[in-house]
């Protein structure tokens, strides 16, 4: 992907900054992927009469069956194009995004890790991890002194390359993921399944996310797609989805009707273009950090769009809606929620999908929490 030549400015938190960024970045939504759900299953034929007495005649004597075949060593090629081999499953691993520490709770490696980023807040045993990573950069000697065997990084700038690199000549494997869109979540859970070892409960979970898409959009499929505006960030200029960002291609299978910034590369928009584009509804991603409908509403130029003419200006958690994660589907059903409120009783009823672990804790409120917002 062609790196952001236009991104919101540091502001009330420059981590924040870079984890929405990492999460909104270019590139096409495929949602014929998403939409297309899952195959029925294949009825059998009915049974011919060879079928009738072969089903009559006594089973053999069953022979053992051959054990699998073990998931180590194991060959990855990473978001990056990176290749690497595993030569047995990892037991000190080091998450240096929240998303990448939120599916190894679900596919069940939670246990294993060794050190998570400053940005972790889900669930909440991660607090009480070492932490090795802020916006700053990576502390490559404290992942090398806790005897790290696999390192979760993030793409597209999340993780400083450098640093990346450093780990990887002294030895510790490093794998990247970078969801461009909401496939690339599904495709990276997997992923990370099969690096640690967890390939079957991966695929159970993606089966799940998938499942629970599905029942979103089929929930708002049938309704009016209403202009919609996904405010990131109003400090200084006005940051919202860039085309065919993630964030974008999340309001598409949501029932909207997504305004962007006209480019792929860029985030801001200019107030004019807004107003000309008009929207309906406008979601404040950065709600957490003091946005809000009054002060939407009191705008110098803002009173003339359609949205704030009815009210239709709506907080919402950016964390779950931009968190490539398991809690993806929670995410879009709020998404959906936020933009279709008539539509509340068919998107009560669709659950989450994934919870990050049992037992887990609900994260805290971005608002108490500034650190919390680091989406990615």
């Amino acid at each position: 992907m062609d790196p952001v030549t236009s991104a919101p400015p540091p502001s009330r938190s420059e981590g924040r900054r870079r984890s929405r960024l990492g999460s909104v970045g270019a590139a096409a939504i495929a949602l014929a992927a998403i939409l297309s759900g899952c195959s029925a299953a294949a009825t059998p034929p009915p049974a011919t009469p060879t079928a009738l007495v072969a089903a009559a005649t006594p089973a053999p004597t069953p022979t053992p069956s051959p054990t699998p075949a073990p998931s180590f060593p194991v060959t990855l090629t990473d978001d990056e194009g990176n290749s690497l081999t595993l030569a047995k499953e990892p037991q000190k691993i080091v998450s240096l995004t929240p998303g990448t520490t939120e599916t190894l709770f679900a596919v069940g490696a939670g246990d294993r890790l060794a050190a998570v980023t400053a940005f972790d807040d889900y669930p909440a045993q991660v607090k009480s991890l070492p932490q090795v990573a802020t916006y700053t950069g990576v502390d490559v000697e404290k992942i090398v002194g806790l005897g790290a065997d696999l390192v979760l990084a993030g793409g597209n700038g999340f993780n400083p390359p450098d640093q990346l690199a450093k780990l990887r000549s002294l030895g510790i494997p490093v794998l990247v993921v970078y969801a461009r869109d909401v496939p690339g979540v599904l495709h990276d859970i997997q992923l990370v399944g099969q690096a640690v070892g967890e390939s079957d409960a991966a695929k159970d979970l993606t089966t799940s996310m998938q499942a629970g898409f599905d029942q979103v959009h089929a929930a708002v499929a049938s309704l009016p797609t209403p202009r919609t505006f996904y405010e990131i960030d109003t400090t200084g200029a006005i940051y919202g989805p860039a085309d065919d960002s993630f964030i974008a291609g999340m309001i598409t299978l949501a029932g909207g009707n997504p305004i962007t910034t006209g480019d792929p590369n860029k985030f801001d928009i200019p107030l004019e273009k807004l107003v000309t584009a008009d929207p309906e509804v406008i979601l404040l991603g950065d709600a957490a950090y003091g946005a809000t409908p009054k002060i939407v509403e009191g705008r110098h130029g803002w009173g003339t769009m359609t949205a704030v003419k009815t009210q239709a200006i709506r907080p919402v958690d950016d964390i779950v809606i931009t968190r490539p994660g398991p809690r993806l589907v929670e995410g879009l059903r709020d998404l959906a929620l936020a933009i279709h409120p008539e539509a509340a009783a068919a998107l009560s009823a669709i659950g989450g999908g994934a919870s990050a672990s049992p037992g887990a804790t609900e994260v805290a409120s971005p608002a108490a929490s500034p650190s919390a917002s680091a989406a990615y």
